[in-house]
């Protein structure tokens, strides 16, 4: 019952993934809904921030990651940065995804 207690509470912690949703690159578009479809069929709560709809969040993306020329989507917990698509990837791969959501 405690572990489960604490996985609640853990996992009440905000996921944030940066995406564009106006993209033309079919290659962002596609690791874009990856994302989107490991975090559901793992049942956790995330939260999309389109980096389309305001000028300065593909900077503030850009900023949280110490990349500039980082590209989404990109994966963050309460403003911590997590990784991007390849590493959501190789996590869930490796059966480590809620070490990788710092979860």
């Amino acid at each position: 019952m405690f572990i489960f207690k604490r996985l609640q509470a853990q996992m009440s912690k905000t996921v944030q993934v940066y995406i564009c949703n106006v993209t033309p690159s079919r290659n962002i578009r596609s690791m874009q809904a990856e994302v989107t479809r490991i975090l559901e069929a793992s049942k956790i709560p995330f939260e999309l921030i389109d980096i389309a709809s305001g000028e300065t969040l593909l900077e503030e993306m850009r900023s949280k990651t110490s990349n500039p020329t980082a590209l989404p989507p990109q994966i963050f917990n309460n403003d911590v940065y997590c990784g991007d698509y390849y590493q959501l990837h190789e996590a869930t791969e490796n059966g480590e995804l809620l070490q990788f959501l710092r979860l």
